[in-house]
Order: C-alpha cells, then sequence, then structure tokens
C-alpha cells in the first residue's frame, strides 16, 4: 500500500511544490523499507539513500526514526481514505458503516503486516515530541469514521464515541499483530464498539399530537 499523499502538519510552514515532492519520496522509501523488513528496516540513512536526499535533510523534515513511521502511518490512512471515498460503505446504519470501513482499512493493513508493525510500534513508542505526528493520526482516523457515518457536525457526544471506536480499532491492531487476536475476534470487537453510534445519535423532538 503505497504513501503516496500527505501533507504537513498544520502547525509547520506551508512547503513548496519541491519540498512536498521530497517529502513524498522520503515517506514512500519509509514505507517500502518497512514493508520489507519492519521496524528494524527503516534506517534513517537507508531512507535518505532510497529518497535520493541528504541525511541531513531528511532529519530536518523528521528527526527521528519514530517522526518518520508516524507520519508514513497518517499518509497510508490518508490514502486509504481516498480509496475509501471511492468506494463507499454500503451498511444501512451508520454503525454498520463505520464497522465495514474499519475492517477494510484493517484488512489493507493486514496485506502489509510488516509495515504495519513497524508503523504501530512507532506509535506506541512516540513521546511528547511526536505530538504532531500523533495528532494528524488521529485526526486522519476521525475523518474516516465521521465521513463512513455521513457526519459534518458531530455533537460531543458523537465525538466521545469516535474516540473510544479508534482506541478499540488501534488496540485490536496491536492485538492482531501480537498473534493474541484473530481477523474473527477483531471483526467482533470493531462491531460490538460501533454500537456506540447509535447509543449517541440526538434524539429527535418529539412531534406534536
Amino acid at each position: 500500500m503505497p504513501a503516496e499523499v500527505s501533507s504537513a502538519s498544520p502547525s509547520s510552514p506551508a512547503l513548496t511544490e519541491r519540498q512536498e515532492a521530497r517529502r513524498r519520496r522520503i515517506l514512500h522509501a519509509s514505507a517500502q523499507l518497512a514493508s520489507r523488513g519492519g521496524f528494524d528496516a527503516v534506517q534513517m540513512r537507508e531512507v535518505a539513500e532510497s529518497s535520493q536526499v541528504a541525511l541531513g535533510t531528511l532529519y530536518r523534515y523528521f528527526p527521528s526514526k519514530v517522526h518518520l513511521l508516524v507520519a508514513t502511518m497518517q499518509a497510508q490512512l490518508e490514502h486509504m481514505h481516498g480509496t475509501l471515498r471511492k468506494k463507499p460503505p454500503q451498511g444501512v446504519t451508520a454503525a454498520e458503516r463505520v464497522a465495514e470501513t474499519l475492517m477494510r482499512a484493517f484488512r489493507a493493513l493486514q496485506r502489509e503486516p510488516h509495515l504495519a508493525d513497524a508503523m504501530v510500534r512507532a506509535l506506541t513508542f512516540a513521546d511528547r515530541s511526536v505530538s504532531p505526528e500523533v495528532d494528524q493520526v488521529s485526526r486522519q482516523t476521525t475523518m474516516i469514521i465521521l465521513d463512513a457515518m455521513g457526519l459534518e457536525d458531530p455533537t460531543p457526544q458523537q465525538l466521545s464515541a469516535v474516540r473510544v471506536i479508534e482506541h478499540t480499532w488501534h488496540s485490536a491492531l496491536i492485538t492482531w499483530l501480537s498473534g493474541r487476536a484473530s481477523i474473527a475476534q477483531v471483526k467482533i470487537d470493531i462491531e460490538t464498539v460501533c454500537r456506540l453510534i447509535d447509543l449517541t445519535a440526538p434524539e429527535e423532538p418529539a412531534r406534536r399530537r
């Protein structure tokens, strides 16, 4: 699953077209190396050589391997979001659509287990210095879920449900990668937590008789 699309952090200066192209090359190289050998295969010098940038330049974009791999995860999710928009989920209820969407995203990661493991490990290792990149991953996941729900202006209760769903999806990914959960169990857990969407849906006002 190529990391073709990415964007700079909202708090950072806008990148020029040339800088954005360089950033995409770096993220693509990171994804390629991780796909072949997981977290340990992503070495900053090799990423620099593969993306044809100077090592010092690479560190200006990404201060560490953890920064790089978390940004790679955001790029993967953004690419995935674009794919999901082209073929939206078919579930009748919002809960069904979100469950279908998250399982499709899960299966996409399942096809690249080394890459998935590298990105999740980086997310787990991330400290406060990686907060902007982690926040982007969270925002991207939220956007994917809200799109599946068909919501543009969620209530605080709905956003709370989305956060719980995100946590469950991330936890399910970790337990699957560690061999402690089957795909069938992951599906059950995702479908179960997505029922929170129905519980937080605003009640329609009672009709006057």
